[in-house]
């Protein structure tokens, strides 16, 4: 990576990232010699190091440039190394910072250690105790850092835009961490509105990355005549229309993250040549013969299984084997238990002040209503809804009348169902009864007219032979599509599935998984 002042004699850029572990380090030092020495030392011990001569080049390399231990002697010309200490500590996100200076005293000590210094060391520095000192205090500084995330997901504040205290997020968040810290390519997987596009963000801010570019791209909406030159870019002239020449997405993600959303949209074609970039590093532009290097990492997310697009033909199996080294699945909302109601407060929250009112109250009713709608549209729908409901409360409570009609619908078939019987008719609202006659089935069965009691099972199955679990689901399964006249999508939120999964078990009439 190179670093701001190139060509200034006093202020080195960094390494080549290529020759170090991704850890940076800053050695702020007048003595040209020694600065040189440290330097080679510190990079013989796998780290990126950068060089300035004065305080003042260090704020200004810092400003432009993020580390995580700056090694600074104590006395500089002009501003002194406790005045960077102290300018460091300002910082968000400051980096550790290791004091050196042939002058030191226990007062010098004590009064570093104060302000913030991680840890204090005296000339003549003997090279393999300084390597020791660093290195214990970047893996401290790691672990603090690591610590803070975990806590901050459990108590249920924002990662990087994400909230959830349920175990599958806290552990999504562990792994996005983690992941992040890494160079190679990320798949991430998950319903349609899960928030794949959060999850691309937190793997970028997460890593060395995090102050390059962050690019994303939706393969679906880019014309496939288009998708090569908008990947690669373009010299001028190379079709029609190409009067200049520009750069593509990945020259101009460089240095950052490019997510590749819907990545099963990509033609096979495309995605041979995606194949090669990641192998090599390099993109030809449309109409160059030579390659041109990027320095790029790769996020592709998808709401389909890319496996078995792979088995109809559609995804290159190579490609797919070289995106899911780091394949991370963000849960859908319906298995995310108490992060419903931490989600619901956020998006009230948010909504009522882009509308400038004081956020209304979710009443019992409105949370019970959005506890048993299923959110096939996931953490998108939930914010919809509510930015609905609070668009339309008129007083300082919500209520179910607030919410959107299809979730008003699903819990009016819920009720029906429940209640044994056809009850009202699927308009909205209510609407005439139908007859209870022997074709209801609640009347049939039990002699009850639509929306009665609940009956015992038992006397559903007064003989001897009782269904199997798989025979009864199957049958409810066929019973809440025929109440629901056919439509699938509204019987598969009623059942709290995917449609996917709907159409499996009407095939086959196996439990999901089974």
């Amino acid at each position: 990576m190179r670093g701001p002042g190139m060509g200034e004699p006093n202020r080195e850029p960094m390494n080549d990232p290529a020759e170090g572990n991704g850890r940076r380090v800053l050695v702020v030092e007048d003595d040209r010699s020694l600065r040189a020495l440290l330097k080679d030392a510190l990079t013989d011990e796998g780290l990126d190091v950068g060089g300035a001569a004065s305080a003042e080049e260090a704020m200004a390399f810092l400003a432009e440039e993020p580390v995580d231990l700056v090694l600074t002697d104590l006395r500089l010309p002009g501003a002194d190394g406790l005045e960077l200490l102290r300018w460091l500590r300002g910082r968000k996100s400051p980096p550790a910072v290791l004091l050196v200076t042939a002058f030191g005293t226990i007062d010098q000590a004590v009064e570093a250690l104060k302000e913030g210094a991680d840890d204090f060391l005296t000339k003549p520095l003997d090279l393999d105790h300084l390597a020791v000192r660093v290195a214990r205090i970047l893996e401290n500084r790691r672990l603090r850092q690591e610590v803070a995330r975990y806590r901050e997901a459990l108590e249920g504040d924002d990662f990087h835009g994400m909230v959830g205290r349920s175990p599958p997020m806290v552990a999504l968040f562990r792994d996005l961490a983690q992941v992040g810290r890494g160079q190679g390519p990320v798949l991430i997987q998950g319903e349609s509105g899960v928030g794949k596009e959060l999850a691309a963000r937190a793997v970028h801010e997460e890593g060395p990355r995090a102050d390059g570019p962050f690019l994303a791209v939706n393969c679906a909406g880019v014309p496939a005549a288009l998708l090569e030159s908008e990947f690669f870019g373009h010299v001028k002239g190379a079709f029609s229309g190409a009067t200049r020449a520009r750069p593509g997405l990945f020259q101009e993600a460089s240095g950052g993250t490019l997510l590749l959303d819907e990545i099963g949209e990509m033609p096979l074609k495309l995605q041979a040549k995606l194949l090669r970039v990641l192998q090599e590093g390099a993109v030809r532009p449309v109409g160059k013969d030579r390659p041109t290097k990027v320095d790029v990492r790769v996020v592709a997310a998808t709401n389909q299984d890319l496996r078995e697009a792979m088995d109809a033909g559609r995804f290159r199996a190579d490609l797919f084997y070289r995106l899911e080294t780091f394949r991370m699945v963000v849960p859908p909302l319906r298995e995310r238990g108490e992060d419903l109601e931490l989600l619901a407060a956020r998006f009230i929250r948010r909504h009522a002040a882009r509308l400038g009112r004081t956020p209304p109250r979710s009443g019992s009713e409105f949370l019970d209503a959005l506890r048993r709608y299923p959110f096939p549209g996931n953490v998108r729908e939930l914010d919809n809804a509510l930015e609905r409901a609070v668009t339309f409360a008129e007083g300082s409570t919500l209520e179910p009348r607030h919410l959107p009609a299809r979730i008003l619908e699903a819990e009016a078939d819920r009720q029906r169902i429940q209640g044994g019987g056809r009850g009202e008719s699927r308009e909205t609202g209510g609407g005439s009864q139908e007859p209870s006659g022997s074709d209801s089935p609640g009347a049939a069965r039990t002699g009850n007219p639509p929306g009665g009691p609940h009956v015992p099972l038992a006397a559903l199955f007064p003989g001897e032979k009782l269904p199997s679990l798989r025979e009864l689901e199957h049958s409810y399964v066929r019973l809440v599509l025929e109440r629901t006249g056919g439509n699938k999508r509204k019987a598969a939120g009623l059942l709290g599935i995917s449609r996917r999964t709907l159409y499996r078990r009407l095939e086959d009439g196996t439990p999901e998984g089974g």
